[in-house]
């Protein structure tokens, strides 16, 4: 089969009609039925049976289905890069980051940028680390930030700032003598809200707690380090955060401490290998590194 009666099969088979195909692939219905037609006759076998306008698959249809689903994927990957490279002309620098930092740092880091680049558009995304990997290599973002480096082949990771993980509670949980100390697992007190299953940072806390023998009980687990932080801001307890986040909180409504013993938490900028950033994407990223910076020498209050 080639790659257009690939492309217009899977389309049959997801929608179930010649029309329906038509309307995804942006073709007219005989153009989908030729295809169809060739396709079926290269094949030397009908694809579906035609019952009251609908196409219904014989089982070589959802076998050749399963086998081709791969390649159809590639070929949708291919056609959305080529459309990304076409569209790289045009002045316009594109960011993705993970929302913790979407939310913390790149507000005030925009601001400094755009007073150089006032014209040049920016777009941005939030999206997951594993998400940042897939559009970077397929061209569709120009550079990342993430609380991870993913060590994946194909993406640098550069490290642009570095904190340590934060203790933060609602005002007056502590005294100011108690604020200047780190502050072990063992001291951790009260309610306790806890990160999803399987977020690195929420494992490196319970990783951290289980060495010294301490288990933790969290009746309130967020899927978010900014709902941790609200609630901590609320008074509804105590979270162990990133410092990006914690150096974020409203002030004089948390107090934070460090913990130990300390585990380093590092701001990545992420970028495709062998895809030089462009000067603005590059100064951005600059902003990104200096505004984090700043962020933390600042701390939580």
């Amino acid at each position: 089969m080639r790659l257009r009666h690939i492309e217009v099969f899977h389309a049959i088979m997801q929608v179930g009609t010649i029309s329906g195909a038509a309307q995804v692939l942006h073709i007219s219905q005989p153009a989908v039925t030729k295809v169809l037609q060739h396709a079926e006759l290269q094949l030397g076998m009908p694809l579906f049976e035609r019952v009251r306008g609908k196409l219904i698959p014989k089982p070589e249809a959802h076998r050749l289905f399963a086998e081709t689903e791969k390649l159809n994927r590639d070929l949708q990957g291919i056609r959305r890069l080529a459309a990304s490279l076409k569209n790289r002309a045009e002045e316009t620098v594109r960011l993705v980051s993970t929302p913790t930092i979407a939310v913390s740092v790149l507000p005030a880091a925009l601001t400094v940028w755009r007073r150089d680049f006032a014209q040049t558009r920016c777009e941005l995304a939030t999206f997951h680390t594993s998400e940042i990997v897939n559009a970077l290599r397929l061209g569709e973002a120009d550079l990342a930030l993430s609380l991870q480096d993913p060590r994946h082949p194909g993406i640098e990771a550069e490290p642009i700032a570095q904190g340590a993980l934060t203790v933060m509670a609602p005002a007056g949980t502590w005294t100011d003598a108690e604020c200047a100390q780190p502050i072990t697992p063992a001291g951790l007190s009260g309610e306790l809200i806890g990160l999803a299953d399987r977020d690195p940072l929420g494992e490196m806390v319970v990783a951290a707690c289980e060495a010294q023998d301490v288990h933790p009980v969290f009746h309130t687990v967020v899927q978010t380090y900014q709902i941790a932080r609200s609630l901590v801001e609320a008074g509804a307890g105590t979270a162990v955060l990133d410092p990006f986040t914690a150096a974020s909180a409203a002030p004089g409504k948390v107090q934070c401490r460090p913990w130990a013993p300390t585990i380093p938490v590092q701001l990545y900028l992420l970028t495709a290998s062998h895809a030089p950033l462009s000067h603005g994407a590059r100064e951005l990223a600059m902003c990104i590194g200096a505004t984090a910076r700043n962020l933390l020498d600042k701390g939580c209050s």
